[in-house]
């Protein structure tokens, strides 16, 4: 287990140290949260998204006050995540199939991945990383509750552990709920009349308790916001589609783009096949697999309940993908927490294949996978950019690593303050420690469509506004560089344009001009 966690851990070493996995807004939100924590601010949930709570910049303010506020102690949070969850996924292999190779398999399969698991364990998204440590660990827990008597407070610690999972990232549903289904059989089984009572309203106080940053919000704010955020009002009404349409548009996402990435077939951002001289096989040995894992649904034996656990969840993150508004999102992202039940079904389909056909037979088929896997993951890296990266729109990405000489150039030219979008906003404050503040309230997209949602943090929006001087930035975008220019004209501002690498900048405006006055939506 310590080999493959190292193994695990040296793997994005690795692809860090060569600059594979670019820095993003998203992870500088995370950043930036974690430095307000420490700065005595702590916010209930992920900025603008109240469907994922702050326990990922907790962890990260942690790692902050430990190696200083850098990048590197965001990814050395995931890492540190990944690694428990490896580890608990061997655990989980070890109670479906016993003592034998699957544990090992597992572990092997985790430790150096598919790409789409490589990046979103490695980067900070604001919650994937709890999501697979805690939805593991509740699979664990609930196996085990399943299996042998469990005393009152193991139930009332599950329900805390769920209930915390819940509020970090509503995606850990997929996970709680077949558990909770195998926990209420589990009181059948072993815990009835009063005693099984007893335990089950421990469960629900324990699953509150956990969730108590969620439900307090939820009270002081009201319910429906917190509900349409965890069912995808995010994303909602972006395909424009009738239901029956939306329907069998998520179900295309799922099986052609959902479940090429979750296999490693390709990249989450782009449809780009890898490792394709590798790619037939495979893919036939995840086709094995799947039809492996179907059959513990009539097989006997002391695994078919974790079979069946393990079905479940696949089951609900399909469901869930199929029905809400997520499934228009064609990036693998969400398909992220069948990882754990995929490594520990192909470790059970390894080790009884070692056990029939011998383990050289095994043992070849772990390995095709991962060279497979690790292929895929150096041919990823190897095009940068884009690099490893969460974007698949080329209109969302941003060379980071140029962020730090624009933050210097602003500050040298005394333009502090200002208005840019999304994807530069949020790096630019917190690679210059909150000295350069613009407000997220450009459009990137080309049709110069703006989204509300991306002035996560309202704050800099009003610091901008007290400013007598801004200036703008945009990355890469004529039409709205023409519309700036168009506008200042009008109002009759003067001002000078500077081009540093990708970015535009306007400053030395002769007077602060909002986006609105510009005839710009934000």
């Amino acid at each position: 287990m310590l080999v493959l966690a190292g193994l695990a851990i040296g793997l994005k070493a690795g692809l860090l140290l060569l600059g594979a996995i670019p820095f993003h807004a998203d992870e500088a939100v995370v950043g930036l949260m974690a430095r307000h924590i420490l700065g005595g601010e702590w916010p209930v949930f992920f900025y603008g998204q109240a469907y994922m709570g702050s326990l990922d910049a907790s962890l990260v303010a942690l790692a902050f006050r430990v190696v200083g506020e850098q990048v590197l102690a965001i990814r050395l949070v995931q890492m540190l995540l990944y690694a428990g969850t490896l580890a608990l996924t061997m655990q989980l292999a070890r109670q479906m199939s016993g003592d034998g190779l699957a544990p090992v398999f597992a572990g092997a399969l985790m430790a150096i991945p598919v790409v789409n698991v490589t990046l979103y364990t490695t980067v900070s998204l604001g919650g994937y990383g709890e999501a697979l440590l805690l939805g593991t660990l509740m699979l664990l827990w609930a196996l085990q509750l399943y299996r042998a008597p469990g005393g009152r407070w193991s139930f009332f610690g599950w329900g805390v552990l769920a209930g915390v999972a819940f509020w970090a990232f509503g995606i850990t549903l997929v996970y709680s709920l077949p558990a909770g289904v195998l926990l209420l059989a589990a009181l059948r089984r072993h815990h009835r009349g009063r005693e099984g009572l007893s335990r089950f309203a421990l469960l629900l106080v324990g699953g509150l308790l956990g969730a108590a940053p969620w439900i307090g919000e939820a009270i002081r704010l009201g319910p429906a916001v917190f509900v349409a955020e965890l069912l995808g009002s995010a994303i909602a009404g972006v395909e424009g589609l009738t239901w029956l349409r939306s329907l069998y548009a998520h179900l295309t996402n799922l099986l052609l783009f959902g479940a090429t990435a979750a296999a490693g077939l390709r990249p989450p951002w782009e449809v780009r096949w890898l490792a394709w001289p590798l790619l037939p096989f495979a893919a036939g040995a995840w086709l094995l697999v799947l039809a492996h894992a179907l059959t513990s649904l009539r097989r006997a034996g002391p695994g078919r309940d974790g079979g069946l656990l393990l079905l479940g969840v696949g089951a609900s993150l399909c469901l869930g993908f199929l029905l809400t508004p997520f499934g228009a999102d064609p990036s693998g992202r969400y398909f992220l927490p069948l990882a754990p039940v995929m490594a520990v079904f192909a470790g059970d389909f390894f080790s009884r294949l070692a056990a029939g056909r011998g383990l050289r037979v095994a043992a070849g088929g772990v390995v095709l996978l991962l060279v497979f896997n690790l292929w895929g993951t150096l041919q990823s890296a190897g095009r940068n950019p884009p690099g490893i990266t969460t974007q698949f729109s080329p209109a969302t990405r941003v060379d980071a690593s140029a962020i730090p000489s624009l933050a210097e150039f602003l500050e040298q030219a005394g333009e502090v303050r200002g208005y840019s979008h999304y994807w530069v906003a949020y790096p630019l404050a917190f690679h210059s420690g909150e000295a350069v503040v613009f407000a997220p309230r450009l459009p990137y997209h080309p049709d110069l469509r703006y989204t509300p949602r991306d002035d996560r943090y309202p704050p800099y929006k009003g610091m901008v506004e007290q400013s007598q001087q801004v200036a703008y930035i945009t990355t890469g975008q004529p039409a709205l560089e023409q519309s700036i220019r168009r506008g200042l004209n009008r109002l009759g501002v003067t001002w000078q344009e500077a081009r540093l690498g990708e970015f535009h900048i306007f400053y030395r405006l002769s007077r602060p001009v909002q986006p609105a006055q510009l005839g710009l939506s934000g």
